[in-house]
């Protein structure tokens, strides 16, 4: 879930992972929800450990010196909600294939989940940042068109 009372970085990792995990979905060879499900899961191990090497990285190149543990270890206890936030999405998939949708209709169903969500995510954007219903409204179509954009994607490639 997209929680908009976390950090900033929280925030955007979450919204980040939804992103990604839903273009894995639209992406990923359906021959088998199991495959589907172990694409989203590594792709997204890969996208976090990336980003926080990068991190420890950069750090490094701007202070001239190896980071210390403590802030090795502060970096690597961060940034989990860029897996976790396709949670919901992944199980969603799940879900309605053990009910027996056809994969192609569950990573669908998947889909539309990350779509609600980052549409929710806009939604609380504009409530956080004190605009008007319709600029919410806007704020929440434009976030959710990210996931239609997949729900598309996928169609063309599948």
């Amino acid at each position: 879930m997209i929680r908009a009372g976390s950090s900033t970085e929280a925030t955007a990792a979450a919204i980040y992972g939804v992103i990604v995990g839903a273009a894995v979905m639209a992406a990923a060879p359906q021959d088998s929800a199991a495959a589907v499900v172990l694409s989203v899961a590594a792709t997204l191990v890969i996208y976090w450990a990336a980003e926080r090497f990068a991190r420890m990285v950069a750090a490094r190149i701007h202070e001239g010196r190896r980071p210390p543990w403590p802030v090795i270890r502060a970096q690597l206890s961060q940034g989990w909600e860029l897996l976790t936030a396709s949670a919901l999405p992944v199980a969603v998939l799940v879900a309605a294939r053990l009910l027996g949708a056809p994969v192609a209709d569950a990573v669908t169903a998947g889909l539309v989940c990350s779509t609600v969500l980052l549409g929710g995510a806009g939604w609380q954007i504009g409530a956080d940042g004190r605009l008007t219903a319709a600029e919410r409204a806007a704020a929440a179509a434009l976030v959710g068109g990210l996931g239609i954009g997949m729900v598309v994607l996928k169609t063309l490639l599948h």
